[in-house]
């Protein structure tokens, strides 16, 4: 069952994906020659229109195949001979629909389940938090100009910012009130803590306070999204912390077994939640300027644009070929760790 449902997630989050690309690419005019699920093998296939839908073997992947896109082509239709914006608005389509994504989920998540307020519920005695002054009600809204709407805000952020002051801006009664932070060190968590606890009672949320904490939650999710990017290039994350599709896989089986006892409605919550995640990774995963990724095709477009010269197709064939190598090369080794990892734990 747990399979299942990691397959469903991944192939619900690669769709909308590929459905930014194709639809984009309709209403530019583009002929679109193959619309694809997964990698690999063709399981099966059928034709509508000009373009072919098909189902691959590996549920871990997708495609817009679109004409003239890697090779030259005279078809007016074709993609490269469209105008450089609206190449640039085709490529771009696809993770800003994977943000659209998170959105949707987002809203529907938090006008189900609510959501965490940043509020103090409880300062330990002799904390940081209590040294700088801060009591039990006040609302967390800031830390080092980084605006909180999350109790787990204020956790993340202490997490990336290990025992750097923070500039804690809070609601007090109404008024704002400013205090500085030193996070302190916790041998037995192994984490550097400030000494606060949050409440445990999600807030209820209505429709339009379910829209804005929607677009809160993209916020949150981008920017954990591109910290640990930052960790990774700094060397204070290595690859035992990185996880592929395996991992991704075991992640949600294992969510899905410690949610069951809860009952359907927190399993289809902690799914929500993992979706937002995932959706909004491949979103930025994606804008990132590497060859063979959208974001390695948006940057030749702003080269191009900038330079009015046109990179040659070859060049770029090659650019885009060294990137996927290069790509394959980090997920294979990824998902070798993932599986090394799955048997030591057994």
């Amino acid at each position: 069952m747990q399979i299942i449902i990691a397959i469903l997630i991944f192939s619900v989050i690669i769709i909308f994906h590929e459905l930014g690309h194709f639809s984009v690419a309709k209403a530019c005019g583009v002929r679109v020659n193959e619309f694809t699920l997964g990698l690999g093998p063709t399981l099966f296939g059928f034709k509508k229109g000009e373009t072919t839908y098909c189902l691959k073997l590996l549920p871990f992947g997708g495609s817009c195949v679109m004409e003239g896109e890697d090779e030259e082509s005279s078809d007016d239709r074709a993609f490269n001979n469209k105008k450089l914006w609206q190449k640039f608005l085709i490529v771009f389509a696809g993770p800003f629909f994977n943000f659209i994504l998170a959105f949707v989920l987002s809203v529907i998540m938090i006008a189900c389940a609510g959501y965490y307020k940043p509020v103090a519920k409880e300062i330990v005695k002799g904390s940081p938090a209590d040294t700088a002054g801060l009591k039990s009600g006040d609302e967390i809204v800031g830390i080092n100009g980084y605006g909180v709407h999350f109790y787990n805000e204020i956790t993340i952020y202490t997490f990336f910012h290990k025992g750097k002051d923070l500039n804690i801006t809070y609601l007090r009664d109404g008024k704002k009130g400013h205090t500085s932070v030193t996070p302190s060190y916790d041998k037995k968590s192994g984490r550097y803590l400030i000494g606060i606890y949050g409440n445990a009672t999600r807030e209820k949320a209505d429709v339009i306070t379910s829209l804005k904490y929607g677009f809160y939650e993209i916020k949150y999710q981008v920017y954990v999204v591109f910290m640990s990017l930052r960790e990774l290039v700094l060397g204070h994350v290595g690859i035992n912390e990185m996880s592929g599709p395996v991992g991704i896989v075991k992640t949600i089986g294992d969510t899905y077994t410690q949610s069951i006892p809860s009952g359907i409605f927190y399993v289809v919550m902690n799914m929500l939640s993992i979706s937002i995640l995932l959706t909004s990774n491949l979103g930025v995963m994606n804008l990132l300027p590497f060859p063979a990724l959208d974001g390695g095709r948006l940057l030749i477009f702003i080269i191009e644009g900038i330079t009015r010269r046109k990179i040659p197709e070859k060049v770029e064939g090659i650019i885009n070929m060294v990137g996927f190598v290069i790509l394959m090369g980090l997920m294979v080794l990824i998902m070798g760790n993932d599986i090394r990892k799955l048997i030591v734990t057994k």
